[in-house]
């Protein structure tokens, strides 16, 4: 009985997978349809009431909507405001003057302040915006996406100011520090290889290593021993934001002095010489504005500034939408919320910027007009994966592994995180649905809980590679909505490399 449950309850993933890769739907009529199936099987298979069910969807759709979306949005908004006033001409200006090699602008975009944003924001703003800012330097923008995926597996753990792991530390009542702690040690190989994999990407193939192997080995060790020392240190909050931050400043030094004549198959077309000199520190700043305030007020409304923090944080609204027993609490932030903040300090940017209100009118509209699609297929994919765990599907799937698995669990820990980072795109949602989970069968196994809750984050991030919903973000950041199937079609490969490697590492961290 409960391998049968396991193979219906498994039926969604496997339409989605099915649906992207092989009949190369469009991701928002794929998920519309795994929607449908997914309500069918909850209702006629596990019984759950259709009220429930309803409420289930209900729930999921407000979930996307406030804060994913929202942020999504914010992040394109402000990005594509930055087009409209001409700030990303200076932007690109200045990137090319440090270098013109597409392999280093990788590593300082894709790679640095990728890291940058998942560690301030999160919610897809890792993959928008760095993957709209090398499309638009010029870079193949499939590849593009594709290495800011890549890129994005590991510091998903830390992402929003360590929510991930703060959220699995309120669910197994384990410290987040101890699992951050943890987190970092079992992510710490793959972090350190995903620039190399990235530069394979960009420069298609190894032989792109050729002359920029050292400053990559800067990029990763400049990024990873921060992380680390941050992460054991300090606790899970800071590991991507000091991280990347050093990433980046060491990667432009490294560049400027081990790259300067870069090889021609690897340059971008240049900028004009005459423009790149007009640009003033001044212009540079007025550019820049936008990006450096969603910084700054980003981490001035963190838990790290509490008195700001808690004095916005009131402002919120909270609901139980789930009818059923064990519904969630589903918090509305009005001000304390990514989205919320990026869009103010995309505004007062783009009134520094010299953009007029009708100008961001247009902007705000277009953006949404361009992303109405990654909404919908946001808001279904979060619908599903509340269906799913509201009947009891996805504590079915990870039963039956538990029990085909014994001892070898271990091994298999990353990818039921993986599984869930698939279905719901978050790793606080992947913490919510399969922490308590992980934690109670480690414990059953006289194993380490914290160990395997890393395991289940780790997993949490290599599954967002695969996310219909994190593909669609990068689809629409470079333009290219319906194209998602493409994408996931050179992507997977990079999943089961992972998810391999993350497995035997987990498997391995319980021998010692």
């Amino acid at each position: 009985m409960l391998f049968l449950k396991f193979l219906i309850a498994i039926l969604p993933i496997v339409w989605l997978m099915v649906a992207l890769s092989k009949l190369k739907m469009p991701a928002h009529k794929a998920t519309s349809i795994a929607l449908v199936l997914t309500v069918i099987l909850a209702v006629g298979f596990w019984k759950l009431n259709a009220v429930y069910a309803a409420s289930a969807v209900v729930e999921g759709i407000l979930n996307a909507l406030w804060p994913i979306c929202l942020v999504i949005v914010a992040a394109l908004f402000a990005y594509n405001l930055t087009l409209r006033t001409g700030a990303m001409e200076s932007i690109k200006t200045m990137l090319a003057g440090v270098s013109i090699d597409k392999r280093v602008l990788i590593l300082i975009i894709g790679w640095g302040f990728g890291n940058f944003m998942e560690g301030m924001a999160g919610f897809g703003t890792a993959v928008a915006i760095p993957a709209s800012m090398l499309a638009g330097l010029g870079l193949n923008p499939f590849a593009a996406v594709i290495a800011c995926l890549v890129a994005n597996s590991t510091p998903t753990a830390f992402g929003s100011v360590g929510i991930p792991l703060v959220t699995s530390s309120a669910i197994t009542g384990i410290a987040s520090h101890t699992l951050g702690a943890n987190t970092v040690l079992i992510e710490v190989i793959l972090s350190f290889i995903s620039p190399f994999i990235m530069v394979c990407i960009i420069g298609g193939g190894i032989k792109a290593l050729k002359g920029a192997f050292l400053i990559t080995l800067i990029a990763a060790l400049s990024f990873v021993v921060p992380w680390y020392i941050t992460a054991t240190v300090v606790g899970a909050e800071l590991p991507d934001i000091v991280g990347s931050i050093c990433c980046m400043i060491c990667t432009v030094i490294a560049a400027k002095v081990l790259n300067k004549k870069p090889q021609d198959e690897y340059c971008i077309e240049a900028q004009d010489k005459k423009e790149e000199e007009a640009l003033t520190f001044g212009k540079a700043l007025q550019a820049w504005c936008p990006f450096i305030l969603i910084f700054i007020m980003l981490l001035f409304t963190s838990t790290l500034f509490p008195s700001i923090n808690h004095l916005i944080a009131k402002y919120k609204s909270v609901a139980v939408v789930y009818a059923g027993k064990g519904g969630g609490k589903l918090t509305f932030s009005w001000i304390n919320t990514p989205g919320v903040i990026i869009f103010v300090a995309a505004i007062i940017g783009g009134f520094v910027q010299g953009a007029k209100v009708s100008a961001m009118l247009e902007v705000l509209i277009s953006t949404l007009k361009a992303n109405w699609k990654t909404i919908v297929t946001i808001c279904c994919v979060m619908a599903v994966a509340k269906l799913m765990g509201y009947s009891g599907m996805i504590s079915d799937i990870a039963k039956l592994l538990v029990v085909v698995t014994g001892g070898a669990y271990p091994l298999i820990a990353p990818l039921i995180g993986s599984i869930g980072g698939f279905v719901t795109g978050s790793g606080t949602s992947t913490s919510v649905l399969f922490g308590g989970l992980q934690a109670q069968t480690a414990k059953n196994l006289a194993l380490s809980p914290a160990w395997m809750v890393a395991g289940n984050v780790l997993g949490a991030g290599i599954g967002k590679m695969i996310c219909p919903q994190s593909i669609a973000i990068g689809a629409s950041a470079i333009g290219k909505s319906g194209s998602e199937s493409k994408i996931l079609g050179s992507v997977f490969k990079y999943y089961v490399l992972y998810v391999v490697i993350g497995g035997i590492i987990c498997f391995l961290g319980t021998l010692f």
